[in-house]
């Protein structure tokens, strides 16, 4: 049987990337959490974790997180369905989302479902294109991607469409495109983008100017609120979430740059096939009620 410490520890350092945030975590020293690795990793007579920055999983030590993470959530559920539900704990689901559906149409989905069902939620963000992995790497229980096609074990269920705008102050617009949206004007306006994974702009600015990243002059702001207040404060124009756009055309001066340029990003629900009874419900809500908000 593998000692628990020791597993402790390896999954802290898969967690945080580090030996030092994994002492931090389990409020051990690096040098502590490295002799209980070794000594895995001695028992197993594999080599589990890359010693890099950050630090990465060899093929051996993938196979062990998949099975400490397996038996964690076997655990969980047992103790849950044993114990009475007046004494039960919380059920802890692990979830990957991109930030504008967590700013948006996320929680007041789920709002029911968590209170009824006494489920915590641990939310991971990351790009809708990229949440598709911290599931496939065992990171997550489900995720909210734009990839359509299940992985292996998983299956793949259609949420629906987020709509998105180029929106920019009025002040802004007469600045910088004073005769409207055209490539030259694209070329020297700064624009307010996510970050490097968020690929709305790009994709859109290549698909209908031509312009590849690089061409053009942008801010990086990985926050929605902050992405949002930028764009109200004349810093730049970027691409903004439907779901937004009543609060944003209700302030003074913004408007829809070019309304004829929507980029309409489908959403899907991936999860594990065989899945506990509570993001069964949970599930099951997300689709059920996803289809009233996204259109």
């Amino acid at each position: 049987m593998l000692e628990k410490k020791q597993c402790e520890a390896f999954l802290a350092v898969v967690e945080t990337g580090s030996f030092d945030q994994a002492g931090k975590m389990l409020c051990l020293t690096p040098s502590a959490i490295t002799l209980r690795l070794q000594a895995l990793e001695k028992e197993l007579g594999q080599l589990l974790i890359i010693r890099s920055k950050p630090c990465t999983l060899t093929t051996s030590g993938q196979q062990v997180f998949e099975y400490l993470k397996k038996s964690q959530k076997l655990e969980q559920n047992f103790l849950h369905d044993l114990m009475n539900k007046s004494q039960a704990e919380f059920f802890k689901v692990v979830i990957a989302s991109n930030a504008d559906s967590l700013a948006t149409w996320l929680l007041p989905t789920l709002k029911d479902v968590l209170i009824k069902n006494k489920i915590l939620l641990n939310l991971i963000l990351d790009d809708q294109s990229h949440t598709y992995s911290l599931l496939e790497k065992g990171f997550v229980n489900a995720c909210i991607s734009i990839e359509a096609k299940p992985m292996k074990g998983c299956e793949s269920q259609y949420l629906g469409v987020m709509k998105y705008k180029m929106i920019a102050t009025k002040a802004f617009t007469q600045k910088w495109f004073p005769h409207g949206i055209n490539r030259q004007a694209l070329c020297l306006a700064p624009a307010v983008i996510f970050n490097e994974k968020d690929h709305l702009h790009f994709d859109i600015l290549i698909k209908q100017f031509g312009l590849t990243k690089g061409s053009y002059p942008f801010h990086l702001i990985p926050s929605s609120e902050s992405f949002l207040t930028a764009i109200r404060l004349g810093i730049g124009y970027g691409m903004v979430p439907e779901f937004q756009l009543n609060t944003l055309y209700d302030q003074e001066g913004m408007i829809d740059l070019c309304p004829e340029l929507e980029n309409k990003v489908q959403l899907y629900w991936h999860h594990w096939i065989q899945q506990p009874c509570h993001l069964e419900s949970l599930t099951d809500h997300i689709i059920k009620y996803s289809k009233f908000v996204l259109k």
